[in-house]
């Protein structure tokens, strides 16, 4: 079952926590060389100068909007602010104004500072700290749409008909100046008491609007919990967390401007795209045969965004189901283009239902930076330059590489996380759910046996178990016991007293997510 990069709110001072600190300090000194942790000197140096530049004075065709009272919208302890946000009701529909930050005022094309963010590739979030994409002079100083900090930016405009489509698109460079950080938790609890902020209540409105949308496209996405760790006592414990409506309306605007930035590549010839093929049919068949079997069939004529949509986590036959449909949801890359002969066959990303860019998350990600220049050009009327152009193509080759590499080492601090967690649960009996089964392996006799893979509520996590039992049935499972240094825990039958040698989390019979 996939699940986002888990966040540890664990304060010091918990045995534990300063235990998983320590153990990350240790993966990232396994990874050095492979994950930039430490900016070079000079690429400091060249960010301070960079943070002294005013943009008001840069002579550049940039508006003044620092009248309108824009508003960000992030986990309550973000800093690397990205969006920001005012939302208008109109006679024909809706208004909305996007500020992205100006990444690009900082960071010079083919500058040290630029070449530095090709070899990271995007912000690795670990469940303890962060490693930066840009120094954080610039992503969680003057780059940042901070409150009351007035900023550069690119500011989409995006005109919405009654239903929430996008009839008329428009980017420039402005000033603005953000006057509230709300939080999405207290936005939600505000919102749930009927006391919600108007942008807040304005955004739910588009956002549901949005989603009515991507359902006729046949859009879709896995609505599963995220993990997160928390502090007791001397320990942590793994907890589900479930996403806020307000996060999915968040979503979705980003979503939106995603697909405006694609529509404006697309039509004059040169850009970046994310994109995903068709999940293949030999995936839907047995997808579809997975849901007879479970008692929740697929039925013909629905698209199969409605169907993962009418999915509860929360029980085990759709946990199950869940858990499979990953395989959907495969191929994701960048398709760069200079020419309209270049652009991609069938640009659409499957899993939207439309086409899309990542063009949202500056600080965060490389390929957004290119997306908003190239997208601006377009939008007012100029060429891209030769040196845009140029670096457009080296771009999806940078991320497929990074983000390989910040792949494995966030695996590996999920499994430590997880590990480490579960220690306060050994000797204990579970609850799970079967959501994969593998026959034993034949041959030498010496392979791996029949085996199961289960998925905890509580502890959120999974793993490989020697038993047999069908997909979507709740068995019960002990854990035998708890390696934190290798990452690795063995769970066994609950009327078993021994197990295997089991595998690190993640692997064949270890736990993992």
């Amino acid at each position: 079952m996939a699940h986002r990069p888990v966040s540890l709110l664990a304060p010091r001072g918990s045995v534990a926590a300063d235990d998983l600190r320590e153990g990350i300090d240790a993966l990232l000194a396994d990874h050095d060389g492979a994950v930039p942790l430490e900016f070079p000197a000079e690429v400091l140096a060249a960010a301070e100068e960079a943070a002294g530049r005013d943009a008001a004075a840069d002579g550049a065709d940039r508006r003044d909007l620092t009248d309108v009272p824009f508003v960000t919208l992030d986990p309550a302890s973000s800093t690397d602010l990205d969006q920001a946000m005012h939302l208008e009701r109109t006679a024909e529909g809706y208004r909305v104004l996007y500020a992205i930050a100006d990444v690009p005022f900082f960071v010079d094309l083919d500058g040290v500072i630029d070449h530095e963010a090709r070899r990271r590739g995007e912000t690795l979030y670990l469940p303890d700290r962060r490693i930066p994409l840009h120094p954080e002079v610039l992503s969680e100083g003057v780059a940042s749409l901070l409150p009351e900090q007035t900023a550069p930016a690119f500011v989409w405009e995006l005109t919405l008909d009654e239903r929430g489509e996008v009839v008329g698109i428009g980017i420039e460079r402005a000033l603005v100046r953000s006057v509230a950080k709300l939080g999405y938790d207290q936005v939600q609890q505000e919102l749930d008491a009927g006391q919600g902020h108007p942008m807040m209540v304005l955004l739910q409105e588009i956002g549901d609007l949005r989603t009515a949308l991507e359902a006729e496209r046949g859009g879709a996405s896995l609505n599963v919990p995220e993990q997160e760790v928390v502090a007791e006592e001397d320990h942590v414990r793994l907890t589900w967390r479930s996403m806020n409506p307000i996060e999915d309306a968040n979503a979705q605007l980003s979503l939106m401007t995603g697909m405006a930035a694609a529509s404006l590549m697309l039509e004059h010839g040169a850009g970046i795209l994310r994109t995903m093929p068709p999940a293949e049919q030999r995936a839907v068949d047995r997808f579809r045969r997975q849901s007879e079997v479970l008692g929740v069939p697929w039925r013909e004529g629905v698209e199969y965004g409605e169907f993962l949509r009418s999915l509860d986590w929360r029980e085990p036959t759709h946990l199950a189901l869940l858990n499979h449909a990953t395989s959907l949801f495969r191929g994701a890359s960048y398709a760069a283009f200079t020419r309209p002969e270049e652009a991609p066959e069938d640009p659409v990303q499957a899993a939207i239902a439309a086409p899309y860019a990542h063009t949202t998350a500056p600080l965060r990600r490389l390929v957004d930076r290119f997306v908003l220049l190239v997208c601006l050009d377009h939008a007012q009327g100029r060429s891209p330059s030769q040196e845009l152009l140029a670096a457009l193509g080296e771009i999806p080759e940078a991320m497929q590489s990074t983000g390989a590499q910040a792949g494995n080492l966030e695996r590996a601090a999920r499994e430590l996380v997880e590990t480490a967690a579960l220690v306060a649960w050994q000797d204990e009996t579970f609850d799970a759910t079967v959501i994969e089964r593998r026959e034993a392996s034949e041959g030498n006799g010496s392979g791996a046996p029949l085996r199961v893979e289960v998925q905890l509520t509580d502890p959120p996590v999974t793993a490989w178990v020697p038993m047999d039992a069908e997909v979507g049935t709740v068995v019960r499972v002990r854990l035998e016991t708890v390696d934190v240094p290798a990452r690795r825990a063995v769970f066994v039958a609950a009327d078993e007293s021994s197990a295997a040698d089991a595998e690190a989390p993640g692997g064949e019979d270890g736990a993992g997510s």
